[in-house]
C-alpha cells in the first residue's frame, strides 16, 4: 500500500517555506544612488546581482536534482512533498530568470535600434 503524506505536515512545510521565502526578499536601499548616470560601482553592482541570481536558480535545480534522486533511491529521510516544493522552486526560479534574461535582451536591442 503507497503512503500518502499527511497534509498537515505538507501544509507546515508550505508554511515553513514561504516564511523562508519572505525573509529573503527586502527592500535594496541605494544611498549613492546617482540619479543623472549609472556609475561604475553600481554596474558591477548590477553584474553581481545578476551573478547571484543565477548561481541561486543553479542551487534549486541542484537541490532538485539531488532530493530526485535521493527518493528514487528509498532515502527514508525525504519524502514526496519535499521533493515536489523544490522541483517546483526550481521550476519557477529557472522561468522567472528566463523572462529576465529575455527582457534584457530586448532592452539591449532596443538601444541598438537607437538613432545615434
Amino acid at each position: 500500500m503507497v503512503e500518502r503524506a499527511d497534509i498537515n505536515s505538507l501544509l507546515s512545510q508550505m508554511r515553513s517555506i514561504k516564511a523562508e521565502m519572505q525573509q529573503g526578499v527586502a527592500p535594496i536601499a541605494r544611498p549613492d544612488f546617482e540619479p543623472q548616470g549609472i556609475s561604475r560601482a553600481e554596474s558591477n553592482g548590477f553584474a553581481e546581482l545578476l551573478k547571484n541570481a543565477v548561481d541561486k536558480v543553479n542551487e534549486h535545480q541542484q537541490e532538485a536534482s539531488r532530493l530526485r534522486t535521493a527518493y528514487e533511491h528509498g532515502d527514508p529521510s525525504v519524502d514526496l512533498p519535499q521533493v515536489m516544493i523544490q522541483a517546483q522552486k526550481a521550476s519557477v526560479s529557472f522561468q522567472a530568470m528566463t523572462q529576465v534574461r529575455n527582457r534584457l535582451v530586448t532592452a539591449y536591442e532596443d538601444v541598438m535600434k537607437m538613432p545615434i
